[in-house]
């Protein structure tokens, strides 16, 4: 098929303009701008193994992602905290370009899997996550989300399923586990089933508090808690307020009254969901909100000592690259390649007893190794 020089070069300009583009219609919001507090962080002796692990996980948090939001916050961010870091390669099993199912499993348990697979192995087989792992080790546990708390990432530590799609088999496996707290949305999955079988009755059989309302969730110091804040996923930044860290903190004051230590995972779900819509502003309220709750994180980790943050991501979602931006009036421009995953790698942050264990490029799976590693001794 022969083209002439002008229509060619229209099919360029097109086929450049759907790779490349920033949406410029989107509405401005009001950005969670904050100051990053001045934390005293202790010095930690190299070879010293934390009694609790904290793992935040930022959903489709590339270095642009970072950069974006550090640019907004004025030059800074909590993750400006932490000395020790690397990067992590997300391919899964089957694909160069890992789903957020195959990403947390193998962050969850060490297996690389194929996408859209839930902590099992490529061959459909369960395999042990480090929530299950803590558990056996009489520590408490906690997962807590800005998604439903059944979606690929949290359910990757808690479920085991040949597909992400199987929410309500998901919420089933929920029951299969001693954890101590979730907070997140998916209360459809877990009360208004196709089997009719509402599992909320069972979890307050088993002794938890099952709450839906995330002021009285804040409340809960002590015990076990399902709270589940959504009937779906949780509303975007803007609109759910400070649920992430106040989540976060309580969960952290629920899960330390266990002197044997926990395992708590956070995930800061919808970065991942404004890079699928190529949406900077989306990107950057979703990052600062994680970003303050890396703070909450670090805040808890610096008084008590024994606790070893790690902050990664499953992986880079939208190809963002920043296209201009301005550190005194807080302005950013971005670019985007796709609206779907890409294969770059992602940071790996840590702070805390162990945290030198993470430097330098691993496989996501390194992770799980190593904080396995940290907490059994093997």
């Amino acid at each position: 098929m022969k083209y002439t020089l002008s229509v060619l070069l229209v099919l360029i300009a097109i086929n450049v303009s759907a790779q490349f583009h920033y949406n410029e219609e989107i509405k401005t919001h009001k950005f969670p701008v904050y100051k990053v507090d001045n934390l005293d962080l202790p010095k930690i002796k190299e070879g010293k193994k934390p009694e609790n692990i904290i793992l935040l996980i930022g959903d489709g948090m590339g270095i642009a992602q970072i950069q974006a939001g550090m640019t907004v916050n004025r030059g800074m961010l909590y993750l400006g905290y932490f000395k020790n870091t690397g990067f992590s390669k997300t391919y899964s099993a089957d694909n160069y370009i890992t789903d957020s199912a195959a990403g947390g499993t193998a962050l969850s348990s060490g297996e690389k899997t194929r996408n859209g697979m839930i902590a099992m192995s490529p061959d459909s087989l369960p395999v042990e996550t480090i929530l299950e792992i803590a558990e056996k080790l009489g520590k408490s546990t906690g997962l807590v989300s800005t998604s439903s708390i059944t979606h690929a990432t949290p359910a990757s530590f808690i479920a085991h399923q040949p597909s992400r799609n199987m929410y309500e088999d998901i919420a089933a496996d929920f029951l299969k586990t001693d954890f101590e707290v979730i907070i997140g949305g998916g209360y459809d999955n877990f009360a208004k089933r196709k089997d009719n079988r509402n599992l909320l009755d069972t979890f307050k059989d088993k002794g938890y508090q099952v709450l839906t309302d995330m002021k009285q969730i804040e409340d809960v110091k002590a015990g076990k808690l399902v709270g589940l804040t959504a009937g779906e996923h949780n509303p975007p930044f803007d609109e759910r307020g400070d649920m992430l860290p106040k989540a976060a903190e309580t969960a952290i004051h629920i899960l330390n009254t266990n002197r044997k230590g926990f395992f708590l995972m956070i995930e800061g779900s919808q970065i991942d969901w404004g890079g699928h819509a190529n949406n900077t502003d989306y990107i950057v309220g979703e990052m600062l909100d994680f970003d303050y709750t890396i703070g909450e994180a670090l805040k808890f980790a610096a008084k008590n000592k024994n606790t070893l943050v790690i902050v990664t991501a499953d992986h880079e979602t939208g190809g963002m690259a920043l296209s201009g931006g301005d550190y005194d009036s807080g302005e950013v421009k971005a670019s985007y390649t796709t609206k779907s995953h890409t294969g770059i790698m992602v940071p790996v942050f840590a702070w805390g007893p162990g945290s030198e264990e993470f430097r330098g490029i691993m496989d996501n799976t390194d992770v799980f190794k190593k904080m396995q590693k940290l907490l059994t001794n093997k």
